[in-house]
């Protein structure tokens, strides 16, 4: 069962994970006061579907002023937005996420899988953010670490140091990323996840980490366990 974006910073935030300030809106009318509410003088909107590569499709958009808030959910909700992961028909929009602006230095990628031959959890880390993974593993192969981890284990801090390394963390940065690693991989666990990915995970302007975006896919055989979780089923996607 996937969540969508919204769903999964609240997760984020939850586990204390850094997330920008944000409000979801399901209707036009409604944007000005999640802006007002937000702060600041730049938003970011975000049209919310289970699918990537909204950016590229005209679904996600920097904005200066409430207005274009306004106009962007007018154009979006209740229309289906077509990506390089969805079919022809595209998928419905329902929801808009509107965040503060985050002001980015470098984009990383993160991301958190089972490995069924090891049994481990597996993290996949790499400098090269923002982009299609793949694009990056057939082009560039040495710029990703498949780094396998166990919670609770003693090894935790030395492997979260192996993938800091591959992501070009200064010391500041690699002191940050071993608490986000073991959130993220404490939220794996008790959320019965099957996948975990931030593309991007930012460094911003002020040299910290940061959570930009969030996808996360919880094993459907455990639902069971997790209702909560199960009621923010989307049927729409």
């Amino acid at each position: 069962m996937n969540l969508h974006e919204y769903q999964g910073k609240l997760l984020f935030a939850e586990y204390n994970l850094p997330v920008s300030k944000g409000k979801v809106i399901f209707d036009a009318k409604d944007a000005i006061d999640a802006c007002d509410e937000i702060g600041g003088d730049k938003w970011v909107v975000k049209a919310q579907v289970h699918a990537g590569g909204r950016g590229k499709s005209g679904g996600v958009q920097l904005i200066d002023n409430p207005e274009q808030a306004i106009e962007f959910a007018q154009k979006w909700l209740g229309n289906r937005l077509i990506t390089y992961q969805t079919d022809a028909v595209g998928q419905i929009v329902n929801s808009i996420l509107i965040e503060e602006c985050t002001d980015i230095d470098q984009e990383l990628y993160l991301s958190a899988v089972i490995d069924r031959d090891t049994q481990k959890i597996v993290f996949i880390g790499s400098c090269e953010g923002g982009v299609n993974i793949e694009e990056v593993a057939k082009n560039a192969p040495e710029k990703i670490i498949y780094q396998g981890v166990t919670y609770g284990d003693k090894s935790l801090p030395e492997d979260a140091t192996n993938i800091a390394k591959v992501l070009k963390l200064d010391e500041k940065q690699t002191d940050q990323f071993l608490p986000i690693i073991e959130n993220l991989l404490r939220l794996f666990i008790e959320k019965d996840l099957s996948l975990l990915e931030i593309n991007p995970l930012v460094i911003n302007e002020k040299g910290d980490l940061h959570c930009l975006d969030a996808k996360i896919n919880i094993d459907s055989n455990a639902l069971y366990r997790q209702p909560e979780l199960q009621d923010m089923y989307d049927e729409s996607q």
